[in-house]
């Protein structure tokens, strides 16, 4: 399949690039996205890092005339203190990449010391090889795997070694990813928070659902070195003339195919208009799948791109233990309840493919005397972060989740995914069950088969590779739920 796509490019195979090579030329403009219109142009030139210097409108800059880009003197960067780069040992070991393989800054490896990544995930490995020199990327992983990480560390690496415009407005992000949904957005900046700890980058992020002049007045008070934000609230800032993305440097489109899925990419192509053209940006592009719709959307925003598959017997379903239950779908909630109370499971994650259905399975859990919340669309995004917390610090036992909501969730220590009801789509079904056995530890997922969704079940066999065994469940699961008093 690799051998297909790079031949779709007009690429011929070749070896990954050593990490340590150079940084690349800059992108010549004899290419343009098909997006684009304008001439591309050359980027500013650079001084003294960190200072506005309000200038003029020209008539191939008209974006300077707004009144509103207000100029400010950027956050001074933490000092790195006594830490030095020879406190973060790492011993080669075969077959792994540690990032001392990678020329990376110092405060940059700091953070990742910090976070206790001694060597490099597979896709971590490979995508950092191409991006570091430059080089766009697409990325077929599933999350889990590291790839987050991947594209931060790329994107930090950039913003470090090119300082940053003379010409500086709020407003103005150096770095841009998009994602699906509100909860990928959060965990992506929280990500990027502790990557850039140590070297005075700002993170920002824009998600729908919460209070839009909170998320200005912050966009106000300083640079925005790296923005992540969903496409609605991202065009909302947009159109509003709060935020330019005309310096973009860096664009990352994360979870390609559910942006395909969830209907968003006539406003990701309004945003991508936006940007530099694709010969002066960087753009890297990740998606759980490579279809025929991906690729052509990665052809579109890519110029001679890196082309990175980590298989998917490489990600958490293989830690996995999985169980099917064939059961009524009267007797669903039943067995529901009777494996949680019976067992003592303390982090759960449910998923339903409805609003309407987990909002009454986080009701009965509730009522049953099970802390339990719900998490989808109809949740406000205020919520939906007290929800996660709760959830992380054990005072929610049950999370109940449809898959969009669920996307973007990464907790620790997940023991059990139910699929109270299996998915319609077979990809979503890895992607819940990957909620546990992350990072290499165990995990048990259990779905309910009934009448009306088992046919579900063939599809999801043939994407695994293998059967799951159908059980009956025992009798002790299907005793009546005992009323409270």
């Amino acid at each position: 399949m690799l051998k297909a796509l790079k031949k779709m490019f007009g690429k011929a195979e070749s070896q990954q690039p050593s990490a340590t090579t150079p940084a690349a030329a800059p992108r010549s403009n004899d290419a343009n996205d098909d997006n684009h219109s304008r001439n591309a142009k050359p980027r500013k030139a650079a001084s003294e890092p960190g200072i506005a210097i309000d200038t003029p409108a020209s008539a191939d800059n008209p974006a300077r005339s707004n009144p509103e880009k207000k100029p400010r003197r950027a956050r001074a960067a933490k000092p790195v203190s006594t830490w030095k780069l020879e406190d973060f040992v790492v011993e080669p070991a075969e077959g792994k990449t540690r990032f001392h393989d990678f020329k990376l800054a110092p405060e940059l490896m700091h953070a990742i010391h910090d976070l206790g990544f001694p060597y490099c995930t597979p896709i971590q490995a490979q995508v950092l090889g191409f991006t570091l020199k430059g080089q766009d990327a697409i990325g077929r992983a599933q999350t889990g795997t590291g790839k987050t990480a991947a594209f931060l560390i790329s994107i930090i690496t950039q913003l470090l070694q090119t300082p940053p415009p003379k010409e500086r407005y709020m407003g103005e992000p150096r770095a841009l990813i998009i994602a699906p949904t509100r909860e990928l957005v959060v965990q992506i900046a929280k990500d990027a928070a502790e990557l850039t700890k140590y070297t005075g980058l700002n993170v920002m992020q824009f998600v729908g659902g919460m209070d839009f002049d909170k998320q200005l007045k912050g966009l106000e008070a300083r640079f925005c070195d790296i923005l992540v934000a969903t496409p609605g609230r991202l065009l909302d800032f947009n159109q509003r003339g709060e935020v330019h993305l005309d310096m973009v440097e860096v664009m990352v489109l994360d979870e390609a195919d559910r942006m395909l899925d969830m209907g968003f990419i006539p406003q990701v192509r309004q945003i991508i208009r936006q940007t530099p053209p694709k010969n002066e940006r960087q753009t890297l592009l990740f998606s759980a799948t490579f279809t025929e719709d991906v690729m052509n959307l990665a052809k579109q925003w890519t110029t001679d791109p890196a082309i990175v598959e980590i298989e998917p017997e490489s990600v958490a379903s293989d830690t996995v233990e999985q169980h099917v239950y064939a059961v009524a779908g009267s007797d669903k909630y039943k067995l529901l309840y009777n494996l949680i109370a019976q067992n003592d499971w303390i982090r759960v994650m449910v998923f339903a493919n409805r609003k309407d259905e987990v909002r009454r399975i986080e009701e009965r859990l509730t009522r049953d005397g099970i802390s339990a919340a719900q998490m989808s669309g109809d949740v406000p995004q205020h919520k939906r972060i007290k929800v996660l917390e709760g959830f992380r610090e054990g005072s929610i036992r049950v999370l109940v989740a449809t898959d969009v909501a669920g996307r973007g969730i990464h907790v620790d220590a997940i023991s059990h995914v139910i699929n109270f009801t299996l998915p319609e789509t077979p990809d979503d079904y890895v992607h819940r069950i990957g909620r546990t056995g992350r990072a290499g530890t165990s995990g048990t997922s259990i779905s309910f088969a009934g009448e009306d969704d088992a046919y579900a079940l063939p599809a999801i066999e043939a994407l695994l590779g293998r059967k799951i065994a159908c059980e009956m469940p025992p009798d002790e699961l299907l005793k009546p739920v005992p009323r409270k008093h």
